[in-house]
């Protein structure tokens, strides 16, 4: 069968490899183990774009806790904090819970400030913020994560669970989509994940 043309061939530039993904997640779970060890804390994945790393990262840790998810649709950028729609909620309730939220990607915050005051409304014990990527340039909020992975400058990066156009979220690194893929549908001044605009 002959092979067709490669996601890799969108990609410029890869920004994580998988070496340093491994790495990342590493120092990762052992902030969270040492901080919520013995708290059987609730770790809620933001789908679609947490999934590979929310997998990856549960299973370096060895202690007791529970895996919920949650979809939230967003309104692009004049959403103001908390303007948004819970698609697929927990199922499980959290009052008096520990909780981590988990995102692939945390860029003007708006996304993830507004699912973590919905968690503590709903009387959770503790909510706790952990995004792989963190792009401070795009910030419209005063929010910061508890947890990240790696800071990435303002460029429209796709793999690890990030897609474009639902696609190169399988890819096992992060890398910088090329320009020229997306300019023409007018995307470069925001990236956008399935339901939710990527501004967690």
């Amino acid at each position: 069968m002959a092979s067709g043309p490669s996601l890799r061939d969108d990609i410029s530039d890869v920004i994580v490899t998988e070496e340093q993904l491994d790495a990342v997640l590493d120092r990762l779970a052992a902030s969270i183990t040492a901080d919520l060890a013995g708290c059987d804390p609730v770790l809620v994945g933001v789908l679609t774009g947490a999934f590979m790393f929310m997998a990856d990262l549960v299973r370096r840790l060895d202690f007791p806790l529970q895996i919920e998810f949650m979809r939230a649709r967003s309104y692009g950028e004049d959403t103001r904090a908390g303007e948004l729609t819970i698609v697929m909620d927990l199922s499980c309730e959290i009052a008096g819970r520990h909780v981590l939220l988990v995102d692939d990607i945390l860029d003007s915050g708006h996304t993830l400030a507004a699912l973590a005051r919905i968690l503590q409304q709903r009387g959770a014990a503790s909510v706790r913020t952990c995004c792989l990527l963190d792009k401070p340039a795009r910030r419209a909020v005063a929010f910061e994560a508890d947890y990240v992975g790696v800071r990435i400058p303002d460029r429209f990066v796709v793999g690890y669970g990030l897609d474009y156009a639902h696609h190169h979220r399988h890819l096992p690194f992060v890398g910088v989509l090329r320009p020229e893929l997306y300019r023409d549908q007018h995307q470069e001044s925001s990236q956008r994940h399935e339901v939710r605009s990527s501004d967690a």
